[in-house]
Order: structure tokens, then C-alpha cells, then sequence
């Protein structure tokens, strides 16, 4: 049943299960199982091998997998400075300093929509390092943990997507430079036509506007609403019966002898040794592939997640260090701590780890049944009008991306498909159909409770995963809404920048109805309580 119309039900029921359900581990598992059995005709034994071997492929395929083992260590290795953070009173330093500075909501949801933008080098990185600076913030400005995990997602990948300095942009940029090489109509460099398709990325567009009218307004829809009433009404930014990856169940002394350094260093210390292991790593591969060491170079060829696990431990024997500073000097610091600070961090991880796990294993039974190969092809064979190919392309990428859940995925099976089509049909087309093809894929990516971002983002919010689904999707759909809008004018009329202004003026209609239905529940449940 590989490759035919039966390799979209095991993606397609496990999402329904997870929205259904809300039991993320258990609609993973029947997604992976029903997938496995549809592979092998449903025989048993071949079945159980290819659920086995799923998860192993994740620890070990063909050799070391360093690639899932090292982010898995530096998820774990974040839970333990996250612990430190705790531990040494740094998260409550740090907040008492901020607001201090960030006295507003407003204030503190435009300094996490920033940095979701400013820290732009990979999206798992951006993902938990700006949830782990802009939570004490957030948390005390009671705002809640689904908004802050909706900032982060939709500025981490959006951003890495359209930046040729990232590790999307290096990968992307190899990608298109196989296609531009086949064909004599575009005279541009890769680089070049990465950087001119950044204007082309609608849903881009459309997901960083929506970001930050929410960050400014306070606007909110559906499912965020209730959220964000909860959090002002009550103080509890998440629900506390519901699992939160990444929260601490260790209660630890509460002390007020912390430093803003005790989470500033650990953070920086993380920051900076990862950047400096994705320059090395990225230069010393460089120069065994006898490539020329240049920047576009370095982040083509760096090792992400070694960079990460690198980082990741100079970061938590900087918070042990702090930490221990503190053992002479105060009370409530003993070295009793240490072993139940490393345990608990490690602890807070497990949920998310659990969860990517499953995803992993999910992606790879979907790959064996050639999910993605099956809608490429659907679309390919089909007899469409040159002027829908952009849109549709927008559409079959999110479908592709949501049903997979990995955007890097549909990048590698439909940008070389959209090439081909669009060479051979009309080649002006040619970037606007790429760009379609990128901005439907982080859309997908965005909306699918499969994605390793997805899942990555919730982590480092501290949000459960499902609140963090069900609250993005509505943005992510009005967003991919507006987007398609703007390839639709773009294919009819040829023209990239009729498309991006139909994308403008949809937005500022949009917004100038947002802003005219009246005083936001939020702000209301914040009168009356002034009141």
C-alpha cells in the first residue's frame, strides 16, 4: 500500500487523534502501528519489525544516529540549567529586573516577538533559548504560556526560512542551487534568488504581521481568548492538571539572594558557544570537503546539533558553577541540590523527549509508505493551468507538511518537482512557485502536532502541546489564508508585486477590523479587576 492513497491515513488519523484526544503519545502510537501494518499488507510480524526498527533508526541507523541523539541530549541538558536557573534564584532575579524595565504586557510580548526575530541561526535553537529568557517575563506579566508559545513558533521558522545566514538558509540554498543549474532562463546565483524570493514568502509575510499586530493589540481569537482571560483573571498561565513539558516538579527553597547573572550567563554561555561551534564546525567541514571557506559555506556545511550539545553543556556547568558559588554563602544552598537539580531537569524533559520520539518514529513510517512522494505525484500528473501552480503548490506543501510533519521534507520532495514544472511551463514563474513551496511548508509544519518545531516550541514555552495546537491554529490558517490570496493574484497576473500588495491590503483590512470590534475580554477582565 506504499505510495498510493492509503499512505495519507496513518498521518491523517493520528492528527484527528491528537486534536481529538488530546493524548498526544497514544495517537502517535496508532498512527505509527496503523502504518506499519498498512506497509506490510498487515502482516504481523513484518509489521512489529518496522515499528522496531522506527524507533531504533532514531538511536542508530546504519551507524551512530549523532543527529537525534545529540538534540535529545541537549533537550535534557536545557532542563538542567533550567533547574540551576531555579535553583540559584536567577529566573527571579531576572524577572524582578526586567519588569523593572518591561512594566506592560504590551512590553513584554514585543521583546519576546523580537527576540523570536533577532535570534534567527536555527529554529530548534531560537525555539528554547528565547522561551527560556522571555518566560520569567511573560509569567509575570500573566501572560499566557499558549500566547508565548504561538510567538515563538511563528517567528523562529518564518524567520530561519527567509535568512540565508541560518542553517534553513544554507540548506534551502544548496537545494535551489540543483534546480537553477538546469536550466539557462535565470542568470542568478542561488544566493541571489534565495535572497529575492524572501518578498515572494507570503505566509511569511502574513504570519510576522499577525505577530506582531497580537504583541501590540492584544488582540486575541478562539481558543488564545480563553487563555489569556485565565492568566489575567486567575495568574495561572497554563493549566496545571494538563502536562507541561519542560516544567520543574522539584520544589526547591525559595530565596531572594539570586542574581540577574545567575540566568543571563548560563543563557549567554549557551548562546555564544553554540554560534562559535556552528562557525567551526561549519569551516572545518568546509575544508574537508575542499570547499571554500566562506560564510554561505560555514552554514551550509555546520553540525547543528553537535553545536547544540556543545552549547548546551558549557551552558549547565555555567549554572552548576553559579550554583556552587552560592553553597558557602547562603543557607538555603547545599550540596544535597545538585543531584536533585540535574534529576529534575532531566525529569522536565522527559514529555517532550517522549513526544519527539514518537514523531521521529511517525515521520519515518511515513516516509517507508512514501506519503510525500504520493502528493507530489498526485499534483504533478494532474493537468492544472499554469496560473494555479503557485497556489496550489502554497497548498499541496502545507498538506504535505502537516500530514509529515517536517517542512524540511517537503522542501527536499517538492522544490525540485515545482522546478521542473515551472521550467518547462513558464520560467518567470520559477522563484514565485520555490518561494510558494517554502512558505507552504512552514505552514503545514506550523499547524501539524507531528512537528519536531512544533513540539520544540511547546518545550520551550512551557506550554502543553495541545493548548499550543489548538491555539496557533487559528493564526496559522488566516495567515495561510491571506498567503494564498496573494499567490493566487500573483499566478492569474504574472506580476509578484500585484500578489504582495493583495497581500498588504488584506492585511490592513483585516487589522482595521480587529482593531474596530471593541474592547478585548483581556483587557476588560483587567478594568474590572482595577475596578
Amino acid at each position: 500500500m506504499s505510495g498510493t492513497i492509503w499512505s495519507i491515513l496513518p498521518p491523517i488519523i493520528a492528527i484527528a487523534l491528537v486534536l481529538i484526544t488530546r493524548k498526544v503519545l497514544l495517537s502517535l502510537g496508532v498512527g505509527i502501528i496503523l502504518g506499519a501494518l498498512l506497509t506490510h499488507s498487515f502482516a504481523p510480524v513484518d509489521s512489529f519489525l518496522t515499528v522496531w526498527n522506527s524507533f531504533k533508526v532514531t538511536f542508530w541507523d546504519d551507524g551512530f544516529n549523532a543527529y537525534n541523539v545529540f538534540i535529545i541530549l541537549f533537550l535534557l541538558l536545557l532542563g538542567v540549567i533550567t533547574a540551576f536557573v531555579s535553583l540559584s534564584g536567577g529566573s527571579r532575579a531576572f524577572a524582578e529586573w526586567a519588569v523593572k524595565r518591561i512594566q506592560t504586557r504590551r512590553g513584554a510580548r514585543l521583546l519576546t516577538a523580537v527576540l523570536g526575530i533577532v535570534i534567527f541561526i536555527d529554529d530548534y535553537f531560537n525555539a528554547l533559548a528565547v522561551g527560556q529568557i522571555a518566560r520569567p517575563i511573560t509569567d509575570h506579566h500573566k501572560i499566557s504560556r499558549a500566547k508565548l508559545a504561538y510567538f515563538i513558533d511563528s517567528t523562529s521558522a518564518p524567520v530561519c526560512v527567509v535568512s540565508p545566514v541560518s542553517s534553513w538558509g544554507a540548506y534551502l540554498i544548496g537545494l535551489i542551487g540543483t534546480i537553477l543549474a538546469t536550466q539557462t532562463a535565470i542568470t542568478l546565483s542561488p544566493l541571489s534568488a534565495f535572497v529575492l524570493m524572501a518578498p515572494m514568502n507570503f505566509y511569511v509575510i502574513a504570519a510576522l504581521a499577525i505577530v506582531f499586530f497580537v504583541a501590540v493589540t492584544d488582540f486575541d481569537l478562539l481558543e488564545m481568548k480563553k487563555h489569556e482571560m485565565r492568566a489575567v483573571a486567575t495568574g495561572e498561565v497554563y493549566d496545571p492538571e494538563k502536562d507541561i513539558p519542560g516544567q520543574l516538579k522539584e520544589e526547591f527553597p525559595v530565596h531572594r539572594h539570586g542574581k540577574v547573572r545567575d540566568l543571563i550567563l548560563p543563557i549567554v554561555t549557551l548562546v555564544v558557544v553554540t554560534i562559535g561551534m556552528m562557525m567551526w564546525t561549519g569551516s572545518q567541514n568546509a575544508l574537508a570537503g575542499n570547499v571554500d571557506v566562506t560564510l554561505w559555506s560555514i552554514f551550509e556545511n555546520t553540525d547543528v546539533p553537535k553545536s547544540l550539545l556543545i552549547g548546551g553543556i558549557a551552558g549547565s556547568v555555567m549554572s552548576m558553577l553559579l550554583y556552587a558559588i552560592q553553597i558557602p554563602r547562603h543557607d538555603h544552598a547545599e550540596t544535597k541540590f545538585v543531584a536533585k537539580g540535574i534529576w529534575s531537569g532531566v525529569q522536565s524533559m522527559i514529555p517532550a523527549v517522549l513526544i519527539l520520539l514518537f514523531a521521529w518514529s511517525l515521520t519515518f513510517i511515513i516516509a517507508d509508505l512514501g506519503t510525500g512522494e504520493y502528493l507530489a505525484a498526485f499534483v504533478e500528473k494532474a493537468n492544472i493551468p499554469v496560473g494555479l501552480i503557485p497556489v496550489l503548490l502554497f497548498v499541496l506543501a502545507g498538506g504535505m507538511a502537516f500530514a509529515t510533519g517536517t517542512s524540511w521534507g517537503s522542501f527536499g520532495i517538492l522544490l525540485p518537482i515545482a522546478g521542473t514544472i515551472m521550467i518547462n511551463s513558464e520560467p518567470e514563474l520559477l522563484l514565485p512557485a520555490l518561494a510558494a513551496v517554502l512558505a507552504g511548508s512552514v505552514f503545514g509544519d506550523h499547524c501539524s502536532p507531528i512537528s519536531d518545531t512544533t513540539i520544540l516550541s511547546s518545550t520551550g514555552a512551557g506550554c502543553n502541546h495541545i493548548d499550543h495546537v489548538a491555539t496557533q491554529l487559528p493564526y496559522a490558517l488566516i495567515s495561510a489564508a491571506i498567503a494564498g490570496a496573494g499567490y493566487l493574484i500573483l499566478g492569474l497576473t504574472g506580476s509578484i508585486w500585484l500578489g504582495l500588495v493583495g497581500v498588504i491590503v488584506i492585511l490592513v483590512i483585516l487589522f482595521f477590523i480587529w482593531g474596530t470590534q471593541g474592547k478585548n475580554n483581556v483587557q476588560a477582565v483587567k478594568e474590572e479587576q482595577n475596578a
